[in-house]
């Protein structure tokens, strides 16, 4: 029988959605549109089928990304998962979001050093440190200066950096053995091989209680409606 994952992918701006089997991505679906995923997402995963001939029943498993990111955009994915499994009693694969920045990197570089970053706002950032395809450095919140990596890049030959703020890091990583990879981005498509590497291992998560990755806790902005505090 054919193993078959949906994977979805929330933690930024876009919204994207995919099918995948072993071989590779069979359908793909995204959305650029601000703060639409709560709108768009079921919609998303309908056109994934409208674009096969599969069904539901014919899902394995589903694959999220958990985050860091988004709170509101990863609240919506990890939802979506949990509600879809429960129906259809399939299990759910978590993947960490600057694991799935990384993965291309590491596929097209295998002997180069990834740093995945996210943007946090300012000068602050989620990062996740990758080499020799392991987690050197555990996913932070980050506020960027010089040198702020040098005990964990000093010693690499060749460090590739990926992200979603790639320009604001630029003055503080100039150096020559560092390369911007500005052709990724963060979209179902890129959790495929990650997807199916934990559900061959069967590393599932606890549907009922794991939650998103959010690394840091939601502060509430106050509200600019008059009359509201």
């Amino acid at each position: 029988m054919e193993t078959l994952i949906l994977l979805i992918e929330t933690a930024t701006a876009k919204c994207s959605c995919a099918l995948a089997n072993e071989q590779g991505i069979v359908s793909y679906s995204e959305s650029n549109e601000p703060n639409s995923h709560s709108a768009k997402l079921s919609l998303l995963i309908e056109d994934l089928f409208s674009q096969t001939s599969y069904n539901y029943s014919d899902l394995s498993a589903i694959a999220v990304s958990i985050g860091p990111g988004s709170y509101t955009g990863l609240r919506i994915g990890v939802s979506t998962a949990k509600g879809l499994a429960y129906a259809l009693d399939i299990p759910v694969i978590a993947l960490k979001t600057c694991e799935i920045f990384a993965a291309p990197v590491l596929e097209k570089n295998p002997n180069a050093c990834c740093v995945s970053m996210i943007d946090a706002r300012r000068m602050e950032v989620y990062s996740t440190i990758y080499y020799d395809k392991k987690e050197i450095k555990p996913c932070s919140a980050d506020v960027l200066e010089e040198g702020i990596y040098d005990s964990y890049l000093s010693d690499k030959k060749d460090v590739v950096l990926v992200g979603d703020c790639l320009e604001k890091t630029k003055k503080v990583f100039e150096k020559n053995n560092f390369f911007f990879d500005f052709s990724v981005e963060l979209t179902a498509k890129n959790m495929q091989s990650l997807a199916f590497e934990k559900y061959n291992k069967k590393e599932f998560v606890d549907v009922a209680y794991f939650e998103p990755f959010y690394l840091k806790n939601f502060e509430a902005a106050p509200s600019k409606v008059k009359g509201l505090h």
